[in-house]
């Protein structure tokens, strides 16, 4: 399933979904993926970025889903905290996978790298 969001002529922000995914975890979770993945469409809009921090978890009880969904393929890359040790999954090429130095960890503020995940 693919979903395009187009607000205040920016461009187009695609968020795909696979049926094998809606038939792993059936629809009540599937659907609060759906409504987490549109947050981050929100974010990624209004702040040029989008992550699991305050912008985000305000949204969270009003649309009934979670700060974090299930894995249900393996990540491209991680990024890493080298502070804390912090793991995010990251499947796109995004800002942060291109330039981690630019970026700290939302956790302890600890410095970023880049590892290849499995999916790679």
């Amino acid at each position: 399933m693919v979903s395009n969001i187009h607000i205040r002529n920016l461009p187009q922000i695609t968020i795909s979904m696979t049926w094998d995914a809606y038939e792993h975890y059936g629809w009540e979770q599937f659907s609060a993926t759906v409504r987490h993945e549109l947050i981050h469409a929100w974010q990624y809009h209004e702040f040029g970025d989008a992550d699991h921090g305050q912008t985000f978890t305000r949204w969270i009880d009003r649309l009934d889903t979670s700060q974090h969904c299930d894995r249900f393929t393996t990540p491209t890359w991680w990024l890493v905290c080298e502070d804390c040790g912090g793991r995010i999954a990251r499947y796109r090429r995004s800002k942060t996978v291109r330039n981690p130095e630019q970026y700290s960890c939302s956790e302890c503020s600890g410095s970023l790298r880049v590892e290849e995940g499995d999916g790679y």
